[in-house]
């Protein structure tokens, strides 16, 4: 990932609602949630929330599928993944935490350094 997709990724995300909706959508996992479930549940008029939607769909955070006459939105982990990657790999470098592939538990795991920020 480079920097500029990483920056416009976290500015999305710095939105109060637009980070509310991508939690419910990770919470919700792969099957997502309704555009006017998430309106309802974070009390966010349907057109606003339309509004935020799109924005974490341009920057890839979220997909979206349409059923019937309801769109479905749905986290996509593998952009998550990378947006933590990135932060892990380019600028933790390795020395303050690591980012590894768990293949029995079909996941990845960030391990953090013991770090203070002064020794003792």
């Amino acid at each position: 990932m480079d920097i500029s997709h990483a920056t416009q990724m976290f500015s999305t995300l710095s939105q109060p609602t637009r980070l509310q909706a991508f939690r419910l959508l990770v919470q919700a996992g792969q099957n997502g949630l309704a555009a006017g479930e998430l309106s309802n549940a974070l009390d966010v008029p349907h057109n606003t929330m339309s509004f935020h939607l799109k924005d974490l769909a341009q920057t890839g955070l979220v997909s979206v599928e349409k059923q019937g006459r309801s769109q479905i939105y749905s986290a996509r982990y593998d952009a998550t993944r990378a947006l933590i990657g990135f932060l892990v790999e380019d600028c933790c470098s390795g020395q303050f935490a690591t980012i590894r592939d768990d293949t029995k538990r079909n996941c990845s795991v960030v391990e953090l350094a013991d770090f203070c920020g002064h020794e003792t």
